[in-house]
């Protein structure tokens, strides 16, 4: 743990509020991540008297911007736990994560989830919560055509033209809509071949226009979307929540999908099985990651007190109680191994996804011209796979913006 909270000599015993904003992973009043940190909070109070941290919950579609009109108007909260911190790490905003995490805080992080919270070569982002992505597929479906699950792209497209000929609305689902397209494109630029690198190359330079990239999406046009395996939804208009809910109707064969499908597809009755994401020749060298955000605002001074919440909320106990709430990944080593080692039923369930963490690769989050990369992305990423669509032409359009960006945004 940091210093004890009387030793920031400015404040001395004097009472102290923090001030945290958060994003909602509920989907109910009943299990409002509000609720989390109320609880987190009193706990919290009762052993810090001196202390009071004050909590806003806002759901994901409100909470940047709610963070972002804070900063803009100077009352920067002391704590934001959201989507992206590189654009306020840019800016000075906020403290280096050495600067309010003990070292032992620090050094339980995820080495790869913690390297991706470096902005200029300096830890600013936090990891929160993190999920993989695996290939979920309708074991019913799959046993009434005699399949089994696919380890190769050519594996995926002929079950899924088995699929299609036996009826099935979307043998294959494709959400390339503007939702989430980001991610659905990632995980298959990461699954092609051994040059597949996702956005960027090892150095951070933006790949989006690769050769291996634009022979990707030509095989999924032609293999997949040309040949009417994606279903009756342009993939350019399908969302992944769209996608979702249509895996727990049993009408898809097979989809990409994180850990929350899991809860969704049970309440449906629908049986699924998990396997890694296949390749072009073999299982995807990596899966893709993604983590959420804590960061610490320097504005109000309290380095010391947030540092010391931040202790108690990645304490084990804390990180693996918010996972198994909301069936994420803890971002901690000590609460990965506990859950990796764990029989319990919600923590088995998340084993799959466990497995795929060590080698996930994350979103470019480091760079500032990501968000904007990102938008791109979902905008336009469709057209790629549409009828008389180009994918290079896409790719390469989507590669001019992005070096466009990096370079006004250069760090």
């Amino acid at each position: 743990m940091t210093a004890v909270l009387g030793g920031c000599g400015s404040t001395g015993s004097s009472d102290v509020t923090l001030r945290l904003v958060a994003a909602d992973y509920g989907n109910s009043a009943a299990n409002s991540s509000k609720k989390y940190w109320d609880t987190l909070a009193k706990e919290y109070e009762s052993k810090h008297p001196g202390v009071k941290i004050d909590v806003s919950v806002y759901s994901w579609k409100d909470v940047d911007r709610k963070v972002k009109e804070m900063v803009d108007a100077g009352h920067a909260p002391d704590l934001a736990q959201i989507g992206a911190y590189a654009d306020y790490a840019a800016a000075g905003k906020l403290y280096p994560a050495s600067d309010v995490l003990s070292i032992r805080t620090q050094a339980d992080l995820l080495s790869q989830l913690a390297d991706a919270g470096q902005w200029n070569h300096t830890q600013y982002g936090i990891p929160f919560a993190a999920s993989t992505r695996v290939l979920f597929y309708n074991k019913t479906l799959f046993a009434s055509a005699g399949l089994t699950p696919p380890t190769t792209w050519s594996e995926l497209a002929a079950d899924a033209r088995v699929l299609k000929d036996k009826g099935v609305k979307y043998p294959y689902a494709l959400p390339l809509g503007p939702e989430e397209a980001q991610a659905e494109t990632m995980q298959w630029l990461l699954s092609g071949g051994s040059g597949g690198t996702g956005y960027t190359d090892d150095i951070g330079t933006y790949t989006i226009a690769s050769t291996q990239n634009v022979q990707t999406f030509t095989w999924l046009k032609d293999e997949l979307v040309d040949k009417g395996l994606t279903g009756p939804v342009a993939p350019g208009r399908l969302n992944r929540a769209d996608a979702f809910a249509a895996f727990a109707d049993g009408q898809v064969g097979m989809l990409n999908g994180h850990p929350t499908l899991i809860q969704q597809a049970a309440r449906k009755g629908v049986k699924f099985g998990m396997v890694p994401m296949p390749g072009r020749t073999g299982r995807a060298k990596a899966s893709m990651g993604v983590t959420d955000w804590m960061m610490a605002f320097r504005q109000n001074g309290h380095a010391d007190q947030t540092g010391d919440f931040l202790g108690f909320v990645y304490s084990e106990k804390n990180v693996l109680a918010f996972s198994r709430e909301y069936g994420l990944l803890p971002v901690t080593s000590s609460a990965s191994d506990t859950m990796s080692a764990s029989n319990a039923s919600t923590d088995k369930a998340l084993h799959p996804f466990l497995d795929q963490l060590a080698t996930s690769q994350l979103y470019p989050v480091g760079k500032t011209s990501w968000a904007a990369v990102s938008a791109a992305v979902k905008k336009d990423i469709g057209q790629a796979v549409a009828p008389g669509g180009n994918p290079s032409g896409v790719l390469t359009r989507l590669q001019a913006m992005a070096a466009a960006a990096d370079s006004s945004n250069a760090n």
